[in-house]
């Protein structure tokens, strides 16, 4: 039984297997993913195909954290949608196997963006590309959820107020030390929460480039990845996320476009991504998008301290990186404030 996020028990990956997945001889050979920060992923190559492991990681973790069979079911059920998502095959909870519960999934071959600047590609393809990601989060965003089964992956009721006091309680529970932004965020974003405006529908939690797989012959996506944080809630989140991040700094550790001139990448603009969203969902122009904004900021700055945390205590998917990514804190709970303020 393996009991750290670094290694797999493969005879026990072997054994879970036989005679489970179809045309699997009992040869495995495994690969961990450098990214998969929350759930450890690995690569299971074996002759019958490639597949994919993702396992919540051992020891003590946050209530309702890490949730692969939550994954593993949205995922499932958007096989026959028009969002594309890697075919689900096995998922075992029981933690005897290798140590915590995981699923396995298709390997989906092709590429996948890092960042949204796509620096090695020209300004018609990056402009294809995320056009394309525009189109697969208003297709996500249609979803009859009642028709897919999932009618019940989420509580009624405010989705925005809901988030907020799971989110403020993770955060405390993750605190290493008191960073005054946050506090006033949390405070902030309780005064001025919006009234319900009754959409509903499934949402992503973490809609990135990094997280979706492209054909590597046309900006066409094959797969979204990494479902943890999906749920039934408002789809504002999962646009105003994308927005979030490409407001952080340029590179690899804050995969944004501020201070890029997106024209000449061939990327669109803030207001062009979300006239496009609009356009195809047959939405008006979205009202009080600041306080959207703001909340994914708050939400982000949550997830990185968590991440932080589980560095500190040892559990982390990535130690080295998990360090590096709660530097950011601080940055995306300003960076709420300053998207609060605005009139945008």
């Amino acid at each position: 039984m393996s009991s750290d996020t670094q290694t797999l028990d493969i005879d026990a990956i072997r054994t879970f297997l036989d005679g489970r997945l179809p045309g699997f001889d009992g040869a495995v050979e495994v690969q961990k993913f450098a990214t998969g920060q929350s759930n450890p992923t690995f690569l299971i190559k074996t002759p019958a195909g490639q597949y994919v492991l993702r396992r919540k990681p051992p020891g003590v973790l946050l209530k309702s954290a890490h949730a692969v069979d939550r994954e593993f079911r949205v995922q499932k059920a958007l096989a026959d949608t028009e969002v594309p998502v890697a075919r689900m095959h096995l998922l075992c909870e029981d933690d005897s196997v290798i140590g915590s519960a995981f699923y396995i999934m298709d390997h989906v071959a092709g590429r996948n963006f890092t960042d949204p600047v796509m620096g090695d590609t020209d300004p018609a393809t990056r402009g294809a590309v995320i056009d394309d990601m525009n189109r697969v989060l208003a297709a996500l965003h249609d979803v009859d959820v009642d028709a897919v089964g999932l009618s019940d992956y989420g509580p009624p009721g405010n989705y925005f107020e809901r988030q907020l006091g799971r989110w403020t309680k993770q955060y405390k529970a993750s605190e290493t030390r008191t960073i005054p932004e946050m506090d006033e965020l949390m405070k902030s974003l309780e005064e001025q929460m919006p009234a319900d405006d009754g959409q509903r529908g499934l949402v992503h939690g973490d809609y990135r480039i990094d997280n979706m797989i492209f054909s590597a012959d046309e900006p066409r996506c094959l797969a979204v990845l990494d479902w943890e944080l999906s749920t039934i809630g408002h789809p504002y989140a999962d646009l105003a996320g994308v927005i979030m991040q490409w407001q952080m700094p340029p590179g690899q550790e804050g995969r944004g476009l501020a201070g890029l001139d997106r024209k000449v990448l061939g990327l669109p603009s803030d207001e062009e991504f979300i006239e496009a969203y609009c356009r195809r969902r047959g939405l008006p122009e979205i009202d009080n998008f600041g306080f959207y904004l703001s909340f994914s900021f708050f939400r982000m700055a949550g997830i990185l301290q968590g991440v932080l945390k589980r560095a500190l205590d040892g559990n982390a998917s990535n130690p080295e990186r998990a360090r590096k990514l709660g530097d950011f804190v601080p940055i995306f709970a300003q960076s709420g404030l300053n998207a609060l303020s605005s009139t945008k």
